[in-house]
């Protein structure tokens, strides 16, 4: 009896471990051979199954996080850099949605101070990107979206202008996109934005959504329709989210900080289930 009693004990103190080290787990981390025999890394969620009846089957999400883009995957999948960021922090509400996700971080060549850098609006960087969609397709035989956020905005937008056949993405989300970028700044790429890619050869359903109050200088709010008046997408739709915390706006870059209105703060699970709604064929 005594023997029993003490199985059962370890049986659930290797039960409790393992929910623990599920629960400390951010994902799958998956590396592939990118351009120039880099390595590439993205953290992979796979879809919960609870939306067998989908149009094309379950449906994941590449995350493309805005700022530098290096996130520093650890070996559980978290990342270590770039936390705050809003679809990083939006992991939880897409798989509760029941999608997968995939989020991916910069290629090893890309790890320093700057980061990804001008590199977004790459033939090369699309292609990467395009590599992770292609195989995401092949694993959960479904359809992949790319969601890019302030300036992963100019990546997503990237992949989804340039790549076609399976490496192309089935959709294409924007939020707090970078769209206005800085002539004659110190390092060129910082004067990218959306609008310096060929946004007319994107054909696929387009959603994109900003904040009224985003304050930060590189994502005016007001120049949305900008971006769907060039897409040419079967389904399009602009979004302005409003609302929010109740607190003075940030001022400098502190506003294009993702724990700002440009990074839905506190609104997260709105924006996922708007973004949802809107993957799954209806609005917004």
């Amino acid at each position: 009896m005594r023997r029993l009693v003490l199985r059962a004990a370890l049986g659930w103190l290797l039960a409790t471990a393992g929910l623990a080290l599920a629960a400390e787990r951010c994902g799958e981390v998956v590396s592939v051979e990118a351009h120039d025999r880099s390595t590439l890394r993205y953290a992979f969620v796979p879809p919960s199954g609870g939306q067998a009846a989908e149009p094309g089957g379950p449906v994941t999400l590449l995350l493309l996080a805005g700022g530098a883009g290096h996130l520093d995957l650890d070996a559980q999948g978290c990342a270590r850099k770039l936390k705050g960021n809003s679809l990083v922090r939006s992991i939880p509400a897409f798989t509760e949605a029941g999608f997968g996700t995939a989020l991916v971080d910069a290629p090893s060549d890309f790890h320093g101070e700057d980061g990804l850098g001008g590199f977004r609006t790459d033939a090369r960087h699309a292609q990467d990107i395009g590599q992770v969609i292609a195989g995401l397709r092949t694993r959960t035989r479904g359809t992949v979206w790319v969601v890019g956020t302030s300036r992963g905005a100019i990546s997503a937008a990237n992949a989804a202008a340039r790549l076609a056949g399976p490496a192309a993405p089935d959709g294409l989300v924007l939020t707090s996109a970078l769209m206005a970028g800085q002539a004659g700044a110190k390092k060129a790429w910082v004067a990218q934005s959306v609008f310096d890619l060929p946004l007319e050869d994107i054909t696929v359903p387009v959603l994109v959504v900003g904040h009224a109050a985003d304050t930060c200088v590189r994502s005016p709010p007001n120049l949305m329709d900008r971006i769907v008046a060039r897409t040419r997408g079967p389904r399009q739709q602009l979004v302005t989210v409003t609302g929010g915390p109740a607190r003075p706006a940030p001022v400098g870059l502190d506003a294009c900080e993702g724990r700002s209105p440009h990074g839905f703060v506190e609104q997260e699970a709105e924006v996922a289930a708007g973004i949802a709604r809107f993957v799954r064929g209806g609005r917004y």
